[in-house]
């Protein structure tokens, strides 16, 4: 029974233990050569040992001594030293540095596609960078030939190109035939500033309060036009109440833009008292001087020869939407004397004015002031030759319109 027993457990271990045996065999002929990227080192074979000569036996031992299991063999570990990475794609090891040196001996990546690192062991230098074997994924790839990155902007060198053609004043015109769109014009001008307007103002119609001789005096304009070309009557003049009109003239200018503040004016004037009349050529301005000072000139040349000047201007202070103090000046001259009219060399009179105007509307305004005159020079001494005082002091009432 016991045989039986033995038996059956030293074939059950027999069984068991084929498996191993066959997979052992199997490991052992396996050639690892056909595995990409792992190339397995070969296994070095056991040293061969010797038998040794066995002892001669004792003639009293008849038995042989029972054998001894040999120690099992260690498993043959992988060697890193013979591994061959060359065939592992994309596969980059890191590198140890040089306390790991000893440890773990330099791997071979030369056989790496498309990176062959330098020196192991340390960060790869520009100049590792430059022999760097682009044979992987980028060959093909000729970094010289890149193209220089391309400068915008104020980096652009200076060039000498022409200058592009400036755009047509009438764009128009590349559509349309250019007779049509400059009668077009024409028309659109004519509609928006282009026609012709009128008015009339005075700007001084007064009568003037002084000791003895209280009297009247105007000073007015009317004009027929458009903005460039105008037709322009000026009219100015004072008197003596029973004793009728002292001086009176009128002109009649041809009035030209010059610019958007400025006309310049030519035409005549005549003068209807004092006596002898007289009739003048006579070229001037007119126009809005800066800080909004109007301001006007003209000079007069007579058909006997005399030449007489004038300057004026007024300043419009605007005290309230409806109180408005107006500042006014006048100055006459005259290149020679004109005994007949009572006129000497030089500057002939001044008149310096205040006045302040309540505008109901601004087309009706009435005012009240002051105006100061005075002769000086040679007509001063006509004015005392006749009696007459060369400085006058005027209260003023009167009414400023326009239409």
């Amino acid at each position: 029974m016991k045989r039986s027993l033995t038996a059956l457990f030293a074939g059950s271990a027999v069984l068991l233990a084929m498996p191993a045996i066959a997979q052992g065999q199997s490991m052992q002929g396996m050639d690892h050569s056909s595995m990409p990227g792992m190339a397995m080192p070969a296994k070095k074979p056991a040293p061969v040992k010797r038998a040794k000569k066995p002892a001669p036996r004792k003639p009293a031992q008849r038995r042989a001594a029972p054998r001894r299991a040999a120690p099992a063999k260690p498993a043959a570990s992988h060697n890193m030293e013979g591994m061959d990475h060359s065939a592992m794609p994309g596969m980059a090891m890191p590198q140890a540095g040089p306390a790991d040196d000893k440890a773990m001996p330099a791997m071979d990546h030369s056989a790496m596609p498309g990176m062959n690192m330098g020196n192991s062991g340390s960060t790869p230098k520009a100049d590792d960078m430059q022999g760097m074997d682009m044979s992987g994924d980028h060959a093909g790839h000729d970094m010289g030939a890149m193209p220089a990155m391309e400068m915008t902007g104020t980096a652009l060198p200076a060039g000498n190109a022409p200058a592009p053609k400036p755009p047509m004043d009438h764009y128009a015109e590349r559509q349309f035939p250019a007779a049509e769109m400059a009668q077009s014009r024409m028309a659109m001008m004519h509609e928006q500033g282009g026609q012709s307007f009128a008015q009339v103002m005075f700007n001084l119609a007064e009568v003037q309060v002084r000791q003895g001789r209280d009297g009247y005096r105007w000073d007015g304009e009317a004009w027929f036009g458009g903005d460039i070309n105008r037709l322009t009557i000026k009219s100015e003049g004072e008197g003596v109440f029973r004793r009728g009109v002292e001086s009176a003239e009128i002109q009649a200018l041809y009035s030209r833009a010059i610019g958007p503040y400025f006309n310049l004016q030519a035409g005549i004037r005549h003068d209807f008292q004092p006596s002898p009349s007289r009739t003048y050529a006579t070229i001037g301005f007119e126009g809005l001087a800066p800080y909004w000072f109007e301001v006007e000139g003209a000079a007069f040349l007579s058909d006997k020869g005399d030449v007489l000047g004038r300057l004026e201007g007024y300043y419009d202070q605007r005290l309230t939407q409806r109180l408005v103090l107006q500042p006014r000046v006048e100055l006459n001259l005259s290149a020679q004397d004109v005994p007949e009219n009572r006129v000497g060399s030089g500057l002939v009179n001044a008149e310096l004015g205040l006045r302040l105007r309540y505008e109901i509307t601004r087309q009706f305004a009435p005012y009240v002031g002051v105006s100061y005159e005075a002769k000086t020079g040679k007509t001063a001494d006509y004015a005392r030759a006749d009696g007459e005082d060369p400085t006058t002091t005027s209260f003023v009432a009167g009414l400023r319109i326009w239409f």
